[in-house]
């Protein structure tokens, strides 16, 4: 097993937000900053290794050892519930998981409800929950259209702003749970790496200012 910590960082805005906040807390990678082609980046002198991957995939890397820590959103690890170690909110990415639908919309419980959603597990246990006899439409893109063409009656989504729904004549019409970036490691790693892996969360709580 390497000396050094792997990372798996989301791609896009969140991973760069995650990567300076990595970098804040003293695990800047100078490779990571002009990356060309390559895919891994290292920075021997403080003990870590980057890689990118899609958002969705961090907690899949983490869980089968290909890295020993990576940064996921909640809704990523309620969704697939990967067997990991949550070890920190590290504030990013806030948004939350809600159910939106349009305006006019009122729920006629005697009909199976139409939930176009990717997050088919979430949605599922919060209608199991509620009793609601539901039909799933899993979706990957575009889960606003779904309403609007007819093709499910809500949806189950995460939502930031509300403007793409506000802009199509949707609306929250309820909230599931609030969603944040946290730190997750590998159980095997956090076994064997656990004081680097600890060093690590407790510099990032000391930016975050906990």
């Amino acid at each position: 097993m390497s000396d050094l910590i792997n990372v798996a960082l989301p791609k896009g805005r969140l991973g760069d937000s995650v990567y300076e906040l990595f970098a804040a807390a003293g695990y800047r990678c100078p490779e990571i900053e002009n990356p060309g082609r390559r895919l891994t980046f290292e920075n021997p002198e403080a003990d870590v290794r980057y890689f990118w991957v899609k958002p969705s995939d961090v907690a899949i890397y983490v869980e089968k050892g290909a890295a020993d820590i990576g940064v996921a959103g909640k809704d990523i690890l309620l969704e697939y519930q990967p067997d990991v170690y949550e070890l920190l909110d590290v504030g990013l990415g806030r948004c939350k998981m809600a159910v939106a639908a349009p305006k006019e919309f009122t729920d006629e419980r005697e009909k199976t409800l139409k939930v176009a959603t990717k997050f088919a597990n979430v949605a599922k246990k919060y209608y199991s929950q509620l009793g609601r006899d539901i039909e799933i439409i899993k979706l990957n893109g575009s889960i606003e259209l779904a309403p609007i063409l007819g093709l499910s009656d809500v949806i189950v989504d995460i939502v930031e702003t509300g403007a793409t729904l506000r802009q199509n004549n949707l609306e929250v019409k309820s909230t599931l749970f609030e969603v944040s970036a946290r730190l997750i490691a590998n159980k095997a790693s956090y076994r064997f790496k656990r004081e680097k892996i600890n060093e690590i969360k407790k510099q990032i709580s000391a930016i975050k200012g906990e």
